[in-house]
């Protein structure tokens, strides 16, 4: 896996993702609403306007990446933020959204790359993450890279007419190393 920074040309994808219902549904879950029926125009403008507004220490906070294979096909997008720099700890996030790359082990790669870069290259203790209960295939992701259940939210989502619940997992650097 190949993790890039966010550029302009991966809007269009991004458009078709995110206006897919099944893809959006199982990327935002609750958010599902908000997340999809966006324009190209409107991704385009927030696009543009992230990179206006960054600052170098912005990426302390939050930074998003493209995630390619590598023979260069763009499939999803991952991101960490709120990182702490006391406690040293971050939330990240992960969508594999190109269908015909799901349950081939592609989010697992990801992950394992992205928390490589975490817990070696920022140095950061605990990574957290948060999905709801009905995504299975991200959850087995999560559970073979090391992530374990700290907590449940009991029907704190609603996705298509049900109620799910917020599972967040977490994963320390010790735990990730033994595996890794």
């Amino acid at each position: 896996m190949e993790l890039r920074p966010v550029a302009a040309e991966d809007m269009e994808r991004m458009y078709l993702w995110r206006n897919d219902e099944e893809a959006a549904t199982l990327a935002a879950g609750t958010s599902m609403a908000v997340y999809s029926n966006v324009s190209l125009d409107t991704l385009r403008a927030l696009y543009e306007e992230s990179v206006r507004t960054s600052r170098l220490d912005d990426k302390w906070n939050r930074f998003a990446f493209s995630i390619y294979t590598l023979e260069g096909v763009h499939i999803g997008n991952c991101d960490y933020r709120n990182v702490n720099l006391v406690t040293r700890t971050a939330t990240i996030g992960i969508a594999i959204l190109a269908k015909e790359y799901w349950s081939k082990g592609y989010g697992t790669d990801t992950l394992k790359t992205l928390l490589r870069f975490l817990f070696l290259r920022l140095n950061l203790n605990r990574v957290q993450l948060d999905t709801w209960s009905g995504n299975t295939r991200a959850i087995r992701a999560y559970e073979k890279c090391g992530f374990v259940v700290e907590g449940r939210l009991r029907q704190n989502e609603y996705v298509n007419g049900q109620y799910y619940d917020t599972i967040m997992m977490g994963i320390l650097r010790e735990e990730f190393a033994l595996n890794h």
